[in-house]
């Protein structure tokens, strides 16, 4: 039997980690006994605890994980990157040679449906989808750990790719559990904005949190436009397409050869779609 949960889904820094725990189902009973629940029930102690008794038996317990895209841009929907982890960690699984007979999911809202489609991926398995799972299920439980603790040494080990210094890097490694109502966090995210790039890699842009403030205190950028006078946009906003944009953005999709009707900024940066912008 197979359990899967997550952890990092809801805040604004760092990674969504998935995470799958799986057993014999013969060994269900003694898995109750070992102290699994939801991950954020725990201590840090009992997390890496449990952690290595999941590592300690490989004949008999198993575990893995995978990083989601929370950090993407353009962002992917939350219930989707969570569906499309789900999937590739069974199918991981099941081309280890494993034979899954039983799986365990926590909710992400309606359970029918999301129980329905993970059937359909893989017939003969049989799903049970249920909100709060991680306290119904031990081995959705052991998931949440091993996603946990996983999404912890990945945080207080975060290097920024955007560094350039040797000495030090230029961002407090001091932001708090990464959950925007953390006052820790809340100054981070402040302290750390730079005004014309806004933040590194490590911080969710889809987040409100964020974009409020570079709606507030980021530089503004003016695109230039070919044919079109000069409109002025946050380096973050979402806006309606006006004129000037349908104009160039026609002018990616219009003509045959490489430069017709292109506009003067995509030419001369050799950009190819309006999603590099």
């Amino acid at each position: 039997m197979l359990g899967v949960d997550e952890a990092g889904r809801g805040p604004v820094l760092g990674p969504m980690i998935y995470g799958i725990a799986y057993c014999p189902v013969a060994y269900k009973d003694q898995l109750e006994e070992l102290g699994f629940a939801d991950s954020k029930t725990l201590t840090h102690e009992a997390r890496s605890s449990l952690l290595k008794i999941l590592s300690s038996d490989l004949g008999k317990l198993g575990w893995s994980d995978i990083s989601s895209g929370m950090l993407h841009r353009p962002p992917v929907n939350l219930n989707k990157q969570a569906q499309d982890a789900t999937v590739l960690l069974i199918r991981e699984v099941l081309r280890r040679g494993l034979e899954v007979t039983e799986v365990f999911v926590d909710a992400l809202g309606p359970t029918k449906p999301y129980q329905t489609y993970l059937t359909s991926q893989f017939p003969g398995i049989n799903f049970t989808v249920a909100a709060k799972a991680d306290d119904k299920f031990k081995i959705v439980g052991a998931a949440s750990v091993a996603a946990k603790v996983t999404r912890d040494a990945w945080i207080e080990g975060w290097l920024f790719e955007e560094d350039d210094r040797e000495d030090a890097s230029r961002w407090s490694s001091q932001f708090g559990s990464g959950y925007p109502s953390d006052p820790t966090t809340k100054a981070w995210i402040q302290s750390s904005l730079d005004r014309t790039f806004g933040y590194p890699s490590f911080v969710r842009f889809s987040w409100t949190t964020v974009k409020v403030i570079l709606e507030k205190d980021a530089h503004k950028v003016k695109w230039p436009v070919s044919h079109a006078p000069l409109y002025q946009y946050p380096t973050n906003a979402s806006r309606r397409i006006d004129d000037g944009q349908a104009s160039l953005v026609k002018s990616f999709e219009s003509g045959s050869g490489a430069d017709k009707d292109r506009c003067l900024v995509a030419r001369d940066l050799g950009l190819s779609t309006i999603c590099t912008l």
